[in-house]
């Protein structure tokens, strides 16, 4: 048996193994008990579990979860005008979110509006400025089929 001292750890191995939890991260432990991973998984498959309706016009900000792991409060960012949409199927979302992970992770949802219509006219004024710049450059290209795909490109972000 070998006995570690140069660090924190003072438990004793049998041939240099150790557990599991001792091996990760100091700053990827908080986060595996604040159960964040249920967040990323939410967020990585949001249109698979809410449905394609639902979003469409709402998306997870943040959860908040309680000390023992379970009912956490789901917060949703909401379009404008989409909120009486999301607020009668609440009950629903909570309940598919809930069945997939096979236990009560979510208890309540919370919701939070934002209107779009400013951000993306903001985009577009940003754009604007530079659309000449990004055209006498692209022209500039020599390769036909990169200069074609990018005017596309820009072409399609102009007419949003």
């Amino acid at each position: 048996m070998r006995h570690k001292q140069n660090n924190k750890e003072s438990k004793t191995y049998v041939q240099g193994l150790r557990s599991f939890s001792k091996t990760l991260p100091r700053g990827l432990k908080g986060i595996l008990k604040k159960n964040g991973y249920n967040y990323s998984e939410i967020i990585g498959k949001w249109s698979y579990l809410v449905g394609s309706n639902i979003s469409k016009c709402a998306s997870p900000k943040t959860i908040k979860m309680s000390n023992d792991g379970k009912n956490g409060i789901l917060v949703l960012t909401v379009r404008r005008g989409d909120e009486i949409t999301v607020e009668y199927s609440k009950k629903e979302i909570i309940n598919k979110i809930n069945s997939y992970f096979g236990y009560q992770l979510i208890s309540e949802i919370k919701l939070m509006a934002f209107n779009s219509e400013i951000k993306e006219n903001k985009n577009k004024k940003v754009l604007g400025k530079f659309s000449k710049n990004f055209e006498e450059k692209i022209n500039k290209i020599k390769n036909n089929k990169i200069r074609n795909s990018l005017s596309q490109l820009l072409d399609t972000i102009k007419n949003g």
